[in-house]
């Protein structure tokens, strides 16, 4: 581990009651295929050091890409000037004090990808775009891969030392489909906390055919006609409904600022009996996070249980502000930055229904997918959505039937999870090495999911 006590010490010597360091190196590597051309290969780096100070219970932030000593300790001096300086118009600040921890981790993996040639990667590339031209109505296909290499090193002055190293990678195909008029944009994508051994272990041409077919079909199915339908959500709808549109209510700094619909009702019940909410580091499937950028233990989080609304995601500010617990949520993007809340891998909890169960008693619904989503909008504050879905299908007397294009999903979310009446077990979270999560200009990397699960009542396509 690296040892930076030294610069800690100097902290405290210049009047700072906290100290606490930040290390980051980042390296990640993007191969962009355009139509069968290298459109994009670069490889980015980042390093530096963040330096929080707390002097009279008033932060103070500043960092640095010069790691020799004299620009460490002119770090430390300018976050120093800068909590001085807040004790005139800021808000005082006090942290809880947990146990002190320390520990040194790494993801798993098999391959480093900087060992494999680029060549074979880019041919992994080419051959997904060779499936797409067997489909004459595909005019467009863009495949990229992505690689992560993250390593973060925290220390405190109360004694904290936590290293933690990350590799994440993954590949992602957008094909455009044209028919008698009509073009469809369907993508997906396919991560893992692992290395190459990941690329090496999946079938990505499949995967290329099965993107391009299910785009060509988008292209020459009906639009789904507006209205309330009894509705079945697969694993990627419902984490993308959760993180959007639950998950940022149960940050506690958006709660602190008045932003939450959530804000005050812990201890009620906001929805049914079938529903479980859990933000968690280390589910299988999502990204890798078992401590937070304060050296916080990532605990795996209960926001909701069994309807009832548990608590709210924590740092170790609000923690001590809202009389909680830390839950190991304080995340930054990068060195520069300061902490802010947020989510690791929000899903639900499995329930006790086959899939098919879930079909049998509607009547006439829709069979919601994520894949190709294309995002929407939200507001915490009040608890509204509006989501673009995946192709999706029609549901007649039980059967999943025929295929529906331009499916948006509209509502309130606490309304939504009151009327989820029944989950299935098919527990499954992802997350990507191509996006994550934004807020106040920062992005860090999430992943979501759950069991399909159904609602009744949903408004589909805008309609009423």
């Amino acid at each position: 581990m690296l040892d930076l006590s030294w610069l800690i010490k100097y902290g405290e010597s210049r009047g700072a009651g906290f100290v606490d360091i930040r290390f980051h190196d980042r390296t990640y590597e993007l191969i962009v295929l355009d139509n069968g051309v290298v459109k994009q290969y670069t490889v980015s780096t980042s390093k530096g050091v963040g330096v929080r100070v707390v002097v009279d219970k008033f932060f103070g932030y500043a960092s640095t890409n010069r790691l020799d000593k004299d620009s460490l300790m002119e770090a430390v001096d300018r976050a120093i000037s800068v909590a001085k300086s807040m004790s005139k118009f800021g808000l005082p600040i006090e942290l809880f004090e947990r146990k002190i921890v320390r520990d040194r981790v790494t993801s798993k993996f098999s391959i480093d990808p900087f060992t494999v040639d680029s060549s074979e990667k880019i041919s992994v590339l080419k051959d997904m775009y060779s499936i797409t031209r067997d489909f004459k109505d595909i005019i467009s296909c863009l495949a990229r891969f992505g690689y992560e290499y993250d390593n973060r090193f925290y220390q405190s002055s109360w004694g904290d030392e936590v290293e933690v190293t990350n590799r994440l990678i993954g590949i992602s195909i957008l094909t455009v489909a044209k028919v008698n008029g009509v073009v469809e944009r369907v993508h997906d994508q396919k991560s893992m906390v692992a290395g190459w051994e990941f690329i090496k272990s999946t079938d990505w041409c499949e995967f290329s055919r099965d993107v391009a077919q299910i785009t060509v079909q988008a292209a020459k199915s009906p639009a789904v006609k507006p209205g309330r339908y009894d509705a079945v959500l697969d694993n990627e709808m419902v984490g993308l409904l959760l993180h959007e549109a639950f998950g940022h209510a149960t940050e506690a700094d958006i709660v602190e600022a008045g932003g939450s619909v959530l804000e005050g009702r812990v201890g009620e019940r906001i929805a049914s009996d079938y529903v479980t909410v859990v933000d968690d580091g280390l589910v299988e499937g999502g990204f890798y996070l078992p401590y937070d950028d304060e050296g916080s233990p990532k605990v795996k989080t209960v926001t909701v249980d069994r309807g009832v609304l548990k608590t709210y995601l924590h740092s170790l500010w609000t923690a001590k502000r809202f009389d909680s617990k830390p839950t190991g949520n304080a995340r930054v993007m990068d060195y520069e930055q300061v902490i802010l809340i947020r989510q690791t891998n929000t899903y639900m909890e499995p329930g006790d229904h086959s899939v098919d169960e879930l079909f049998e008693d509607i009547k006439e619904g829709v069979y919601v997918r994520g894949r190709g989503a294309m995002g929407g909008q939200v507001d915490p504050s009040m608890g509204t959505f509006t989501f673009t879905a995946g192709p999706s299908y029609l549901v007649k007397n039980g059967r999943v039937e025929s295929l529906i294009r331009g499916v948006m999903i509209s509502g309130n979310i606490l309304e939504t999870l009151k009327n989820v009446d029944a989950v299935a077990k098919d527990l499954k979270v992802t997350t990507s090495v191509f996006g994550g999560c934004g807020k106040d200009g920062q992005m860090v990397r999430v992943g979501d999911g759950g069991p399909h699960i159904r609602v009744r009542g949903l408004v589909i396509g805008g309609g009423v």
